[in-house]
């Protein structure tokens, strides 16, 4: 519950949605209460036959009567004590002890019973029937001011509960954008949609029952526990007394649920990714004529989640008809106790006593109905459990990954990056995505400033693992990368980034237009830079001539409405606008067309000139632009130099060449 009491804590930064929530929920249960209490005038006055007026001179007579016997019992009791034995003695005083405490609840009684007539009674009809009237009015405007504000009540919590989970949710997106991409590969992305979607919304329902019920209902099982321990307070702990059974078995029941419920949102995140991969690879799926297999797999995911939604439901369904069982046998001690002493006219039970003065029936039944307005709440309560621990399980989940520290962060004292000018050094590099299994072995290479290298191997050989240290994607596991001179873990992530440009082997595009797009990463950029950008990367005219809108239409989600070359275009636009002082292209003409490839071929001719460029690809073309060739084999680098040189005296490059161009000659 510590996690869901963090989230409760941003619910209620907003202190006085939440302090006029209370007010609200105070004033229902106050009402709860006097509705209740009308059952004494029904029992008691109305049903007698008997005016206000008069019922009020018939009590004020009974108490004086009362007063008047219990102080000649005193008087006729108090000479006996001188000539009284020791235990004749104690008998005696603790008789007039009692006689004087039933004295003084009878003349309290009366002055009640006397402000009663002096100041309500002459504001009240005479006749029975006008006041059966004026009490059942009552009751009709006391439920629906009632009303009233549990509608206020549950609107104020609903308020509260939205704001709570969209601070949280605020939270939660910033967190996980400073994590470690690393991160985004392991846990999945589905995983975490999981967490911000299905575990969110069962914390926002979680914080509606839990300022809603959690505190509306208490406070009116309180107002009738009140009322009944005024007519009896012995009575009521007597009947209370299995309360701390009920209290163990909530409790183990609680804790039976939360972790039910966190087993189930680990299958709904497993359901969360069958449901991303079969939809992102569809076409993988029906060129294979997989539907079938996902199918299937869909089904064994559901049934595992409908196994643990059970689980939780034969839990939940427990406690409801435990919490019942428990309120009835609270009131069957009630109905025993009471009715025995309102039948014998007695006020004390097993030598303790219960009642200054005698119940009657009306008290009695009145004591009952405070009991029956109480169980009422208890019972609503029992619904909230599961809803109030599903949502302690939900924030457990969410709060495990807010907590999580990236492990590429900001150092405590950065040192001040200027633009790259002079070089790029891997020092000793040595990387591992899993501890002994090594990816980069012991890399040393110098780039210098305006240089354009190509870095060639195959795949699995560290090539992009190598080029996504330079933005710091992830920190060598050993040496050290400069930056002119500057190792790149004692500068500010931000000033290390804006100088680096990207573009992938699937450019990542988002569902906007396509000038957001190319302005991504540049937002200050004027429509001018835009267009100027978009015409460096040989963008311009298909996005007038082509789409509909021009820079103004929707490229759809991922791009998707776009051909690949149309989006490496953008992608390359995008990076031409942030004027980096260096490029890295991860097998950026990959996955497009040979004429798409020579566009962008000229494009980056050009671009790459006054900035170092980091190209890692397997084509020739790209490699053209290089003025030297890094060769990885195994994550090591096996050999540097030009195209010539490497022909010339390096055999694992000669046949990664061979391979490619009889792999271009082939297609031709």
């Amino acid at each position: 519950m510590k996690n869901f009491g963090r989230v409760l804590l941003l619910a209620l930064a907003h202190r006085w949605t939440f302090v006029a929530s209370i007010l609200c929920a105070l004033a229902v249960g106050i009402l709860w209460g006097a509705n209740i209490g009308t059952v004494l005038p029904f029992a008691k006055i109305v049903f007698s036959g008997q005016s206000l007026d008069v019922w009020i001179d018939a009590e004020i007579e009974s108490a004086r009567e009362d007063l008047r016997n219990e102080r000649a019992e005193i008087e006729r009791l108090t000479p006996q004590l001188p000539g009284a034995s020791p235990d004749e003695e104690r008998t005696i005083r603790s008789s007039i002890r009692s006689a004087k405490y039933r004295a003084k609840a009878a003349e309290k009684a009366g002055a009640w019973y006397s402000w009663g007539k002096d100041h309500v009674a002459p504001r009240l009809p005479k006749d029975p029937f006008q006041t059966l009237v004026l009490l059942i009015g009552f009751l009709l405007v006391g439920t629906a001011v009632k009303s009233l504000f549990v509608i206020a009540n549950s609107i104020l919590v609903a308020r509260l509960a939205q704001l709570g989970t969209y601070e949280l949710g605020k939270l939660f997106f910033r967190r996980t954008l400073r994590l470690d991409i690393a991160t985004f590969g392991n846990e999945g992305v589905s995983d975490l949609m999981a967490r911000f979607t299905h575990d969110s919304q069962n914390v926002a329902i979680g914080l509606k029952a839990l300022l809603g019920k959690m505190v509306r209902e208490p406070v009116k099982m309180i107002v009738c526990l009140v009322g009944a321990a005024l007519i009896s307070w012995r009575l009521l702990l007597l009947s209370l007394v299995v309360a701390p059974l009920a209290a163990i078995l909530i409790r183990w029941l609680a804790g039976t649920l939360k972790r039910a419920n966190r087993r189930a949102m680990e299958e709904m995140a497993r359901l969360y990714t069958t449901l991303e991969e079969a939809f992102r690879g569809i076409k993988i799926v029906k060129s294979f004529t997989m539907e079938r297999r996902e199918r299937n797999r869909f089904h064994l995911n559901s049934k595992q989640y409908y196994t643990r939604a059970m689980r939780i439901a034969r839990y939940d369904a427990l406690a409801h008809p435990l919490i019942e069982i428990l309120g009835m046998l609270i009131i069957a001690l009630a109905l025993l106790a009471g009715g025995w002493l309102v039948l014998q006219g007695e006020t004390h039970l097993f030598g303790i006593r219960m009642s200054a003065r005698p119940l009657d029936l009306g008290m009695l039944v009145l004591f009952y109905s405070f009991l029956l307005g109480a169980a009422d709440p208890a019972r609503k309560l029992s619904d909230v459990l599961t809803q109030i621990q599903r949502a302690a399980a939900a924030s457990d989940r969410i709060y495990a990954m807010l907590d999580r520290e990236p492990e590429v962060r900001d150092p405590q004292r950065p040192r001040p990056l200027g633009r790259h000018c002079r070089h790029l050094a891997f020092e000793g590099v040595e990387f591992a995505y899993t501890p002994g299994r090594p990816v980069l072995h012991d890399v040393n290479l110098k780039i210098d400033f305006g240089e354009t290298i190509a870095i060639v191997g195959p795949s699995g050989c560290g090539k992009s693992t190598l080029a996504s240290l330079i933005p710091r994607f992830a920190d060598p596991d050993a040496g050290t990368i400069r930056l002119d001179g500057v190792p790149l873990g004692e500068v500010r992530l931000r000033d290390l980034r804006r100088q680096i440009g990207l573009v992938t082997q699937e450019p990542m595009l988002f569902d906007d237009t396509v000038f957001n797009n190319i302005r991504y990463g540049s937002p200050q950029a004027t429509a001018e830079q835009v267009v100027r950008a978009a015409k460096q990367a040989h963008a311009h005219r298909f996005i007038e001539q082509e789409l509909a809108h021009g820079y103004d239409s929707s490229v759809g989600p991922m791009g998707g409405q776009l051909s690949g070359g149309q989006r490496q275009r953008i992608a390359l636009a995008r990076a031409i606008l942030r004027d980096p002082a260096i490029l890295v292209l991860d097998e950026a003409t990959s996955q497009i067309d040979l004429e798409s490839e020579q566009i962008i071929q000229k494009v980056l001719e050009r671009f790459v000139r006054g900035r170092t460029a980091v190209i890692i690809t397997h084509r020739l073309g790209a490699m053209s632009l290089a003025s030297r060739i890094v060769v990885m084999r195994e994550g090591r680098i096996v050999d540097v130099g030009t195209h010539d040189e490497l022909t010339a005296h390096c055999q694992f490059y000669r046949r990664l060449y061979e391979i490619q161009f009889d792999g271009l000659r082939e297609t031709a």
